[in-house]
């Protein structure tokens, strides 16, 4: 059974509906539960099962009453994906504090606090997979202090994961999108004053297999990782940027 967070849309009702195929239940988990029904429903019309939840990942008891909801609703889960994020970008000297703990309190506390809800049934049972979400930003970008901290953050807290985690049957690893077309993206381009579609342009031209990356994309790299046959990957970073990132 898997639970992805910030399923809603994007990434991660990509990667839900991808697991619901791969014959997973779904757990799809967003801030509000009724934003999570158009990734249900699609999941719900190919055959498979998945629940909506509702949850503020960076709220201890959120997660507590999520996970209660999940295992009754699902089952034990053995597969976490840590896919919530939010993005508040401005430069250094513009950067609000409320800014800078907001994104690292989604990304980086809410990956903590979902994860050590999940290992512990992931531990008793012998077998688990956690995926992180992390990002080409945690290499640096302009304008993303936070974002970036928050991802480059990711990366250490896979590894260290992965070290604890290994003995007992759990696997940890990470996902680095690089330009990936969602939502997210399209506030970007707003940020700095582009067109969606110019902004995609100047993107594909900058990668080696000229072109944006989707969502899909992203959603079955996860599908590897979680399943049985990647038993020997783990507290690795798979950068997924149409080459090589950085």
């Amino acid at each position: 059974m898997a639970v992805i967070t910030g399923a809603a849309r994007g990434i991660g009702a990509a990667t839900a509906i991808r697991l619901a195929d791969d014959g997973h239940r779904v757990a799809v988990v967003d801030l509000d539960a009724r934003d999570c029904a158009g990734t249900v429903d699609a999941i719900a019309a190919r055959g498979g099962k998945a629940l909506a939840v509702g949850a503020d990942v960076s709220d201890e008891d959120s997660v507590a009453a999520a996970f209660e909801a999940v295992v009754t609703g699902l089952g034990e889960p053995t597969i976490l994906v840590n896919n919530a994020g939010i993005i508040r970008d401005n430069l250094l000297f513009k950067l609000s504090t409320p800014d800078w703990d907001a994104v690292l309190g989604v990304h980086l506390r809410g990956s903590f606090l979902m994860s050590r809800a999940a290992q512990g049934y992931m531990t008793r049972n012998g077998f688990g997979r956690i995926v992180n979400l992390s990002s080409t930003s945690a290499l640096g970008n302009r304008g993303q202090a936070n974002y970036s901290a928050a991802k480059a953050g990711l990366q250490g807290f896979t590894k260290t994961l992965a070290i604890e985690l290994g003995r007992f049957g759990v696997t940890v690893n990470a996902v680095a999108p690089g330009f990936i077309q969602t939502d997210m993206t399209a506030a970007t381009a707003q940020r700095v004053g582009l067109s969606f579609e110019d902004f995609i342009a100047s993107a594909a031209a900058q990668i080696p297999v000229a072109r944006v990356g989707r969502p899909q994309d992203v959603a079955h790299a996860v599908s590897f990782l979680v399943s049985e046959g990647a038993g020997f990957v783990s507290g690795q970073i798979l950068y997924l940027a149409g080459g090589p990132a950085g």
